[in-house]
């Protein structure tokens, strides 16, 4: 009677790990995310002492390996410690009626020009476990440098898990409360930044250059185990996918063993579709739809995408994280977003 009694405890244990669960800690300002009891990932909203935006940190594969940097959080020895603004995986963009919500941090470079916006959480409106997914729903501001809202956001989150495949969709819809301009810049808009293992080999040092014209250098590194190669949608490969266009983006490499491919797709409905990719070798994965001038180098005309008062926009994207092969899959579950 014994056996039989802990059989159906450890049987009932199992199937309460099973799904999709969404934890909310209100005192760590964080909504955990796990798929059949594992830890894959954690919106989390410190605020602007500690970070000026709310992100998705960290971010694990079906196999526990961390697919987002450390550093500035949890660093760990070997990453680069450049840009400190890349945190987890983000939504914003560096150029909003002048306001730089992308480069801003509580480490900012000496002589960066500004002004900095910061994007505040105001509250979850949604929040939901489930068998197949879970769905997290939450609000934002984006304030200007002296702390007035200029755009509303509600972003969804739908999470889902299964095998060895793990996903994340995102729908965002900033509400202009003021008349906005998003001027074409190069530092947006949707964000990762990646574990060292999935950057591209540094072949040399490099340097990068901001919208505000701040340099920041990016040191030649030790490559053991850095495995990390893009390919688009189009066919571009490794560093050269920087400044095309294409539907989605695969990152292939290999962590602590596990073969891994980070996709990220754009949706037919986003403006610029389809986006630009902003994605460098040393770690930054980018996805930038409204900077046409400036990530073709000139070729294209500037968008400068205007959104009046009382208007809104939509963005979605969804990024899949699977140890499967990397391009059936990409091209099956993109066609399944975009449905």
């Amino acid at each position: 009677m014994k056996k039989i009694l802990l059989l159906s405890l450890l049987t009932t244990s199992v199937f309460a790990q099973k799904g999709v669960k969404l934890t909310h800690d209100e005192a760590a300002k964080r909504v955990e995310v796990s798929v059949d009891g594992k830890p894959f990932t954690a919106y989390i909203y410190p605020g602007p002492d500690v970070l000026k935006k709310p992100v998705l940190y960290p971010i694990r594969t079906a196999g526990g390996n961390f697919i987002t940097r450390g550093w500035p959080m949890d660093p760990r020895p070997g990453e680069r410690v450049d840009h400190p603004h890349h945190v987890g995986m983000w939504f914003n963009y560096g150029d909003v009626n002048g306001h730089d919500f992308w480069n801003n941090s509580n480490d900012i470079a000496k002589g960066h020009g500004g002004p900095f916006g910061t994007i505040v959480h105001t509250g979850i409106t949604s929040l939901k476990s489930g068998k197949d997914s879970g769905e997290l729903t939450v609000t934002a501001d984006w304030l200007d440098k002296n702390g007035k809202p200029m755009l509303q956001e509600t972003t969804t989150f739908t999470f889902r898990g299964q095998g060895s495949e793990r996903s994340i969709d995102r729908s965002t819809t900033l509400k202009a409360l003021t008349d906005v301009t998003f001027k074409d810049n190069k530092e947006g808009m949707i964000a990762v930044r990646l574990a060292r293992q999935l950057e591209h080999p540094s072949n040399k040092p490099e340097v990068f250059t901001d919208a505000s014209g701040v340099a920041t250098k990016v040191a030649q590194m030790d490559n053991s185990g850095v495995t990390g190669k893009y390919i688009s949608s189009e066919g571009v490969e490794g560093e050269k996918v920087w400044g095309t266009r294409a539907k989605w983006m695969n990152l292939t490499g290999n962590l602590n063993g596990e073969n891994v491919s980070v996709v990220i797709m754009d949706h037919p409905q986003n403006v610029g579709y389809p986006t630009y990719w902003h994605s460098r070798g040393y770690g930054l994965y980018a996805a930038n739809p409204l900077a046409p001038s400036v990530m073709s180098s000139g070729k294209d005309q500037p968008m400068n995408y205007k959104l009046p008062a009382g208007k809104s926009v939509t963005f979605r994207y969804r990024m899949l994280v699977t140890s499967n092969p990397a391009s059936d899959v990409a091209q099956r579950k993109s066609a399944e977003f975009v449905k």
